[in-house]
């Protein structure tokens, strides 16, 4: 068991960052890796490169082959990061868009169609929200980014569902609620983790 923790914010003074090493802890001492993308300065543009390597299924760049291998190491994925715009930030969906590519995550042909390569991983979701839990409730938010994420990425490249644990109102005068919220996302996803490695 091995999980890699994936972050994309570039304040390191952030709620994201404290969350990170927070889930870190708690995993310990299981075998844990980051993955701190603006840390690491992580390019997520996609080049003609990344497009012929797409078309190809094959001959990637060898940032996103090192990409790879982090994650062929791992059995769990877990993406830490603050919602922007109802979703993740352009880093982090950036990563996905040149890492999670035809021929490593996910085969694709008009003759065999679909074919999903991922089914060593199991990933979970663990999305920072400034607003509370009734505004995504009653406009959707949530519902968008699970359908967003759960399912066009997580399920089409055949990775396993894993925990998702929102930390909601991150942006308000309320830092009890704050940790409150720290403590119940943290203890989801680690629990879940430990229960696979127990199991």
């Amino acid at each position: 068991m091995h999980t890699l923790l994936v972050a994309a914010n570039p304040d390191p003074g952030s709620l994201t960052h404290h969350v990170l090493g927070r889930l870190e802890a708690a995993l310990q001492p299981g075998s844990v890796e980051i993955a701190d993308l603006s840390e690491e300065r992580f390019d997520p543009w996609f080049t003609p490169a990344d497009r012929r390597a797409y078309h190809e299924g094959g001959n990637y760049p060898a940032d996103v082959m090192a990409e790879h291998r982090r994650l062929e190491r791992a059995t769990d994925l877990v993406l830490v990061f603050p919602v922007y715009w109802w979703s993740m930030p352009a880093l982090l969906k950036g990563w996905i868009d040149r890492v999670f590519v035809n021929g490593w995550a996910f085969e694709h042909s008009p003759a065999s169609g679909l074919r999903p390569k991922l089914q060593h991983l199991t990933t979970h979701l663990l999305p920072i929200a400034g607003d509370d839990s009734g505004a995504y409730e009653r406009h959707g938010y949530e519902s968008a980014l699970r359908t967003q994420i759960e399912h066009g990425i997580v399920d089409y490249c055949g990775s396993r569902r894993g925990r998702t644990a929102f930390i909601y109102e991150s942006e308000q005068l309320s830092p009890e609620a704050t940790v409150r919220g720290v403590d119940r996302a943290v203890r989801s996803i680690s629990e879940a983790i430990q229960a696979r490695l127990a199991g």
